[in-house]
């Protein structure tokens, strides 16, 4: 997405490390690993330090973020929420066209086209992503625990209360009780995805566990 804003801290490279560790002896060509939770939880910070890890040992990796594929640019998004709030789920992101993405890679297929958000424009273009060089694919967002091309799937375990702090010093989300509104909803649904997880981060982002 472009405009999006990420602050990397010590945490975010330390936990990368020691995903990437464990993931060493499982990379293989088109694996795809995925990393959720709930907004302001470290998503993007964490999946760039892991890609940054994995390519500094041989394994170029690449990254697709949900926030791409939203079925409405981000302020638009806003104000549908705004109008009607049942609205807020995973049907507001196009999960099947990312999945479809992540498959091509599997399969080698390259380049793929995939949205590309201009979260200061409001729009969504098309971006053609060369990912021949790539041996892993990072998916990273709210609701790609449920994408069904991962191989190995990372999941925050941060509610938005605990991520206040983190989601105002990244400036994207406002603090406004309907944001509270809408992050409570993301909550009921991205909670039940832990279960599915292979690693699991807590919320003081100290360690990782191995489910």
């Amino acid at each position: 997405m472009r405009g999006d804003k990420l602050v990397i801290e010590p945490h975010h490279t330390a936990r990368a490390a020691e995903i990437t560790k464990w993931l060493e002896d499982r990379i293989v060509k088109g694996l795809v690993v995925t990393v959720a939770g709930e907004s302001g939880s470290g998503k993007s910070e964490l999946a760039s330090e892991i890609a940054k890890a994995l390519t500094g040992i041989g394994h170029p990796t690449g990254i697709l973020q949900q926030d791409d594929y939203f079925v409405f640019p981000p302020k638009t998004n806003h104000e549908m929420r705004r109008r009607n709030l049942e609205q807020v789920g995973p049907y507001e992101v196009k999960l099947d066209f990312l999945d479809c993405n992540l498959r091509s890679f599997k399969l080698g297929e390259s380049p793929i086209y995939k949205p590309l958000v201009d979260y200061d424009a409001d729009l969504i273009e098309t971006e053609e992503m060369d990912t021949s060089s790539f041996d892993v694919m990072l998916a990273e967002g709210t609701y790609t625990t449920m994408l069904h091309f991962a191989d190995v799937r990372v999941f925050i375990d941060r509610d938005y209360e605990q991520t206040r702090s983190d989601r105002k010093r990244r400036g994207r989300d406002s603090l406004e009780s309907f944001v509270e509104d809408v992050l409570r909803r993301e909550h009921e649904v991205i909670s039940q995805h832990k279960t599915h997880a292979n690693i699991v981060v807590p919320d003081g982002f100290d360690r990782i566990e191995i489910a």
